[in-house]
């Protein structure tokens, strides 16, 4: 009863925070997706990493194209993930530039994966940036439901990055036994290093 509970009150924040994105103008949201940027690469971890994993962001997320071309101008490598069918996993594959990515079957650009190197290892001087329609307090996510990240998270030893506009943040949201918090949080007006919880 309580996980059903959890999963009908996750379908409801994604909506309102869905209908809250889709009010923002477009002046509006290019305003906050520059501040989040600003506030990503002014970070050490950033400055130190050779290597940034980021999703490629749709529209009414916190956008990662502005990042992606600045990674590259920095001297950065970028990898971008791809959803492996029929599991609940993803690859994550390095991208030079933007047409080596395609329009997958959730609308999702990811890499295409005859052009581009698979990353097999996360190296240990990376950071990943990490997507969610809302983050709480504690670093906790309200993703999109299909469970990617949280598998991919688990296994990661790099710095995770959660960036979301801060209209979206909560003071806790609903979570699971297997969610993971980020390390930082970043919105458009502040950054939150999170407190690692004992086991």
């Amino acid at each position: 009863m309580q996980i059903r509970n959890i999963k009908e009150e996750k379908k409801r924040l994604r909506e309102h925070f869905k209908s809250l994105r889709r009010g923002y103008s477009k002046e509006e949201k290019r305003e906050l997706d520059s501040s989040v940027l600003r506030r990503v690469t002014g970070l050490y971890q950033y400055r130190d990493a050779d290597t940034v994993l980021t999703y490629v962001s749709k529209e009414l997320e916190t956008d990662t194209i502005m990042l992606i071309e600045k990674a590259w101008s920095d001297g950065k490598r970028v990898a971008v993930p791809k959803c492996i069918d029929g599991t609940r996993l993803m690859a994550f594959y390095y991208i030079t530039g933007m047409d080596m990515l395609e329009v997958s079957s959730f609308g999702v650009l990811e890499p295409k994966t005859d052009e581009c190197e698979l990353m097999e290892k996360a190296p240990e001087m990376s950071i990943c940036i990490v997507p969610g329609m809302s983050f709480d307090c504690e670093g906790y996510r309200l993703g999109y439901g299909k469970g990617y990240y949280d598998r991919f998270l688990s296994e990661y030893k790099g710095v995770t990055v959660g960036i979301c506009y801060s209209d979206c943040i909560r003071w806790r949201l609903p979570r699971g036994r297997y969610d993971k918090p980020v390390d930082l949080l970043i919105t458009d007006k502040f950054l939150r290093k999170i407190k690692k919880q004992n086991p």
